[in-house]
C-alpha cells in the first residue's frame, strides 16, 4: 500500500505532456499485447483498443476479456498501472479547465478575437451597455477592462480582463489592436471630475498609440473638458450630465418625448434607429427617402446633419452615413 501510495504521488507531480504520453503508450502497448496474446479472442485493432479504454476506465462491459494466463498479465497490469495512471490524466483535465475558469473570473486569461468591442471601466452604465451589445448582435464578443479581483458578469462572449486601461500591456492582453469599437466611460470612483475626465483622456491616449483605427467611444462629465482631446482620436462624445439634464428639461416642456428618446437608444422598445449604405442607385435624398418609405423606413439624417427634408434634391454623397427609423425587420430586409 505504502508504494502504491508513493506512485500515486509521483503520477499526480509528473509533468503534464509526460504523464499524456505515458498514458497514450501504456494503453498503446496494451492493446497490441492483448491482439498478438489473444487473436482469437481481438480479431481487429480495434476490440483490443475497445477492451483496454473499458478496463483502464473501470467500465468493464465484459463483452471482451482475455481468457489466457499472459492475456490475464496484461489486465492485471493495467489494474495496477493504467488505471491509476489514466485517473490522474482524467483529474488533471478537470483541473485544468476549473484552473481556466478560474483564471477568466480573475481576469487573467488574455483575449485572442478580432472585431470585438472593449468597454473600459464597469459601472451600472457598462452594465447596461454590455446588455444592449448582446442584444444588437448575436455574434459580436464583449471585453472588459476594469481593476475589480473577480469578473462583474460572466457570459459566454463577454471576456475580463483586469489591468490598467492606460497601460500598453493591459491593452495588448484585450487585443486592441484588432478591436471593433472601444467604450470608454468615466470612472465613477472618482468624485472630481477633473479626474475622471483626465483619466478618460489619458486612457483615450493610450489606445491611439496603439490603433488609431479603432473608433472610439467616451463619455465625459463636462463639455468644455472635450477640447483637451482635439489631439487625440476619439469619434464620439457622450455628455453624461449635460444629456440628462437636457432630456429632463425636454420632457417637462414636452410631454411624452423621454419615451421618444428611449425609443431610439434602446432596442427594447418601438423603433430604433439604424445605420444604413447608401444605394447606389440612389442619385438624391429624395430618391433614397421615398425608396426607404415603401419599405417601412424613414430616412433622417446624413451623419450628424438632420436636415435631410431641406435637402432632397442634392446628390448623396459617397462617404455618406445615413441613418433611419425603423424596425429590426424592415432594417434586415433593407441590409439584406
Amino acid at each position: 500500500m505504502y508504494y502504491l501510495r508513493k506512485l500515486a504521488m509521483k503520477l499526480v507531480h509528473m509533468n503534464n505532456w509526460v504523464l499524456f504520453y505515458s498514458s497514450i503508450s501504456v494503453v498503446s502497448i496494451s492493446t497490441l499485447f492483448i491482439i498478438y496474446l489473444e487473436p482469437e479472442t481481438f480479431p481487429t485493432p480495434f476490440e483490443g483498443f475497445w477492451w483496454v479504454m473499458t478496463t483502464v476506465t473501470t467500465v468493464g462491459y465484459g463483452d471482451y476479456y482475455p481468457t489466457t494466463t499472459e492475456g490475464r498479465l496484461v489486465a492485471i497490469f493495467l489494474y495496477v498501472i493504467g488505471i491509476g495512471l489514466i485517473g490522474v490524466v482524467i483529474g488533471k483535465i478537470i483541473d485544468g479547465f476549473s484552473n481556466f475558469r478560474r483564471k477568466r473570473e480573475e481576469g487573467k486569461v488574455d483575449y485572442k478575437g478580432k472585431n470585438h468591442i472593449v468597454i473600459i471601466g464597469w459601472s451600472k452604465k457598462a452594465n447596461f451597455a454590455v446588455e444592449e451589445i448582446l442584444e444588437t448582435d448575436n455574434d459580436i464578443d464583449i471585453v472588459l477592462i476594469d481593476t475589480l479581483e473577480k469578473a462583474p458578469l460572466m457570459h459566454e462572449r463577454v471576456f475580463y480582463v483586469r489591468g490598467n486601461a492606460s497601460d500598453e500591456l493591459t491593452l495588448k492582453r484585450v487585443s486592441i489592436v484588432t478591436s471593433k469599437a472601444v467604450i470608454i466611460f468615466a470612472d465613477d470612483s472618482i468624485d472630481d471630475s477633473q479626474l475622471a475626465d483626465g483619466k478618460s483622456l489619458l486612457i483615450a491616449t493610450a489606445i491611439e498609440r496603439m490603433n488609431t483605427k479603432v473608433h472610439t467611444t467616451v463619455e465625459l462629465l463636462h463639455e468644455e473638458h472635450m477640447k483637451n482631446f482635439q489631439h487625440v482620436h476619439v469619434d464620439e462624445f457622450v455628455l453624461t450630465h449635460e444629456t440628462v439634464s437636457r432630456m429632463a428639461v425636454r420632457a417637462s416642456f414636452t410631454k411624452g418625448i423621454s419615451s421618444v428618446y428611449a425609443q431610439l437608444m434602446s432596442r427594447r422598445m418601438g423603433d430604433d434607429l439604424f445605420q444604413i449604405k447608401a444605394n447606389p442607385d440612389w442619385k438624391t435624398y429624395r430618391e433614397a427617402f421615398d425608396k426607404l418609405l415603401n419599405q417601412g423606413a424613414t430616412l433622417i439624417a446624413d451623419g450628424d446633419k438632420l436636415n435631410i427634408n431641406r435637402r432632397l434634391d442634392e446628390t448623396i454623397p459617397k462617404d455618406s452615413k445615413l441613418f433611419v427609423i425603423c424596425d429590426k425587420e424592415t432594417y434586415s430586409k433593407i441590409t439584406s
